[in-house]
């Protein structure tokens, strides 16, 4: 079943002559049960794009249909469906977790809503923070309790803008665990955008990256990352610098010296177990062997480096 469809989306501003394109004819879809990464370098149109998905601002064309309703004419019984979390929302300060979210819950049309609130209390853990004001939270209650927030009204997707910002490691991990329990546990289909390619890695079955407002490559994160045929090959050797500076000069690979004991060896991920044999074959006794597979982070420092073309598929 699909959530979200979105269509020739297109966000321009300012006057035709001094304005530009944020959001240049993109069209993709979101599946029930699916984490979809939205990425990309700042300014790539992520933000535009999720505001136009939240109606706070509109396209200058194209169309978004949430469960196959088209967003713009049906926008309450949409919104009704939907949520969104960010660590950069605040909620109220001077009032307590439990006030905020009767608030957000009398705006939501929830019945029972202190049932409702006392069940995701429960279920993030967080019931001892009921009544204790906003502003005495640590940065990762208050995620949790934004998460919490997000769904008071049952979404069927949420749209999550880097949740996990400025949240130190423990925490950060924690929530992504939670992330992950949410989609297993209530088939919830979630848009998340994050410059942490490791999370995006982790939890999204599919990522769409944008560059200056177009779709410039989308994939599984496994599919992305094999568009890299280079690897890295870091060797660690007792002696025979120079047999191994024959070797590599003599096959004219890329490479670095890290120190007298280590080099790292640019080359092709089929290519590494060879050059490991070649170099063992020249008397040269390796004490350590390292190889760095392509990661996202590879395939986003790519596309902000303005390459985009190696990823876009024929």
């Amino acid at each position: 079943m699909v959530i979200l469809s979105v269509n020739h989306l297109i966000k321009k501003f300012g006057l035709p002559a001094g304005g530009f394109t944020a959001v240049n004819d993109i069209s993709f879809e979101l599946k029930e049960g699916e984490i979809l990464g939205l990425l990309g370098p700042n300014g790539a149109g992520k933000t535009t794009t999720i505001q136009m998905l939240m109606g706070i601002i509109i396209p200058t064309a194209g169309t978004i249909h949430y469960f196959a309703k088209d967003f713009f004419r049906h926008r309450q019984y949409c919104l009704g469906k939907i949520n969104y979390a960010s660590a950069f929302n605040t909620l109220q300060g001077r009032v307590t977790v439990l006030e905020n979210l009767l608030v957000f819950s009398e705006l939501y049309g929830v019945a029972s809503p202190r049932k409702k609130i006392a069940d995701l209390l429960a279920y993030f853990e967080m019931i001892d923070l009921a009544n204790k004001r906003y502003w005495d939270l640590s940065s990762g209650e208050r995620t949790r309790i934004n998460l919490i927030k997000s769904l008071l009204n049952d979404p069927q997707l949420i749209l999550m803008d880097e949740p996990t910002a400025s949240l130190d490691p423990d925490i950060a991990d924690k929530t992504m665990s939670l992330i992950e329990k949410l989609k297993k546990d209530k088939k919830m289909s979630i848009l998340f955008t994050s410059h942490n390619m490791a999370e995006v890695t982790r939890i999204c079955d599919r990522v769409i990256f944008l560059d200056r407002g177009s779709i410039v490559a989308q994939d599984t994160p496994l599919g992305l990352t094999k568009n890299i045929e280079k690897a890295e090959l870091q060797l660690t050797f007792d002696t025979g610098k120079d047999l191994v500076r024959g070797y590599i000069a003599e096959y004219g690979l890329k490479h670095s010296f890290v120190n007298e004991h280590v080099v790292v060896i640019q080359a092709a991920e089929k290519q590494i177990p060879k050059i490991i044999f070649g170099i063992s074959k020249k008397g040269v006794w390796m004490t350590d062997i390292e190889v760095r597979k392509p990661t996202l982070e590879d395939v986003f420092l790519q596309i902000a480096r303005g390459k985009p073309h190696e990823f876009t598929k024929d």
